[in-house]
């Protein structure tokens, strides 16, 4: 058995549910205007965006006292006049969630009794945690109104829905509206498709929202949000949201520029978790995750360092969202120092003070070759924030070696063999 299979709304949820504040990330954010001649507008406070007093109180009301990066370039261009399209990569923590709900409660009339705005969100529980925050911040407007187009909630065919916001999974809300006609998609005059990555990754998600797409006005307002920006998501994203205002993080590649990569060569598991338990000294003077490629080897490594006497927080897949929320959350609040996990904790994850991240299983695909993509997602978890990062890859064959050059040679970038000059570098950096 290969290592846990990520399922990409999973994470996110899991991500939603541990963060507590917003990240303030030193992530560049690019811009790009749809009229390259139009002024770019960012704000450093909420009250620049002319909102409704209502809508300021809710905002205050959440904990947000000033906008994150996010919030300062993607609100003016949410809340314009006329109306601009947009296209937004964000992670986690970010505010987008906050952002972009701040945007449909500021666009909805409530003297209209039809629905106007529609969310849609890849999965009942991340459909479920949007109208959270949309109900949250729209407290003070007791005359909007939202509804949760989600399994189980039953509606009368042929009336009208009177609420102005509705927020669901993709198949609800085609069934509302063409099955049950109960929303008139011509009447929506703002869309938002959040989780775009997640959406394409779902068992048609994909197609469905296409077509709810395909029977919106041209005048609709589209919002377009996705954590990452691989070729399918793009291709997604210029199909649903024609003459864009784009926002885009930096290339996750670049946060390799912060990390210095080792290599160590270990003849068998053994060894391997010889070298960690004399390694154990440098991790946990800050925080450190180690990845393995099985359920299997993960669970015997977290066994045998516990057996040493070490403290260890294992997370895998066959844990429930929550059991590795609350793990994650431990992590994150310091209670144990070392995180072994598999690839189920590779991506999205971001917790600031991890400074070294240890491959005890080096990245493969079905045919041994380097998994650059996992790797670069491994790693990622140290270096970020513009903090020093350090990776630890262990090898113990000649098949080794040779994923180890291939790493080097797609990402341009040399893996210094660990020498013990380097093992008292890294623990003179990590303190």
């Amino acid at each position: 058995m290969e290592g846990d299979k990520v399922d990409p709304a999973e994470v996110s949820l899991v991500n939603k549910m541990i963060r507590l504040a917003l990240k303030r990330t030193t992530s560049e954010i690019e811009v790009v205007r749809r009229d390259p001649n139009s002024p770019l507008f960012s704000v450093k406070t909420f009250e620049e965006l002319c909102l409704k007093p209502e809508l300021l109180m809710g905002v205050y009301g959440m904990g947000f006292n000033r906008p994150s990066t996010i919030q300062e370039k993607a609100l003016p261009l949410m809340l314009a006049q006329p109306p601009q399209n947009l296209i937004a990569q964000s992670q986690s923590g970010t505010g987008k969630t906050a952002a972009f709900s701040l945007a449909v409660l500021s666009h909805v009339n409530s003297a209209h009794k039809w629905t106007q705005a529609l969310c849609i969100a890849p999965t009942y529980e991340l459909a479920l945690q949007t109208g959270q925050v949309i109900e949250q911040m729209g407290k003070h407007c007791p005359e909007i109104k939202l509804a949760y187009a989600l399994r189980g909630n039953k509606m009368v065919p042929g009336k009208p829905l009177q609420e102005q916001i509705v927020v669901g999974t993709p198949g609800t809300i085609l069934d509302w509206c063409k099955k049950w006609k109960i929303i008139d998609l011509k009447k929506i005059t703002l869309f938002v498709l959040d989780e775009a990555d997640v959406m394409i990754a779902t068992q048609g998600h994909r197609d469905q929202s296409i077509r709810i797409h395909r029977q919106l006005s041209k005048d609709c307002q589209m919002l377009f949000f996705s954590a990452t920006f691989e070729e399918a998501v793009w291709k997604f994203a210029e199909l649903i949201v024609p003459d864009a205002n784009i926002i885009r993080l930096r290339r996750e590649e670049e946060t390799l520029d912060n990390i210095k990569q080792f290599y160590v060569f270990c003849g068998s598991k053994e060894e391997k978790f010889t070298f960690l338990c004399d390694l154990y000294g440098s991790m946990t003077v800050a925080q450190a995750m180690i990845f393995c490629r099985t359920c299997k080897t993960a669970a015997w490594l977290a066994a045998n360092l516990t057996k040493e006497g070490h403290s260890i927080a294992l997370l895998s897949g066959e844990l429930t969202v929550m059991q590795r929320a609350n793990i994650i959350q431990r992590f994150r609040d310091g209670k144990e120092k070392v995180l072994v996990t598999t690839n189920v904790c590779s991506r999205g994850i971001d917790v600031e003070q991890v400074s070294l991240v240890v491959n005890f299983d080096l990245p493969v695909d079905v045919d041994g070759k380097a998994d650059n993509e996992t790797y670069l997602h491994r790693i990622g978890r140290t270096g970020r924030f513009g903090k020093r990062g350090f990776a630890i890859n262990m090898v113990d064959s000649d098949a080794g070696m040779d994923v180890i050059e291939q790493i080097e040679i797609h990402f341009g970038r040399k893996i210094q063999k660990l020498e013990l000059e380097n093992v008292e570098a890294i623990e003179k950096d990590l303190k």
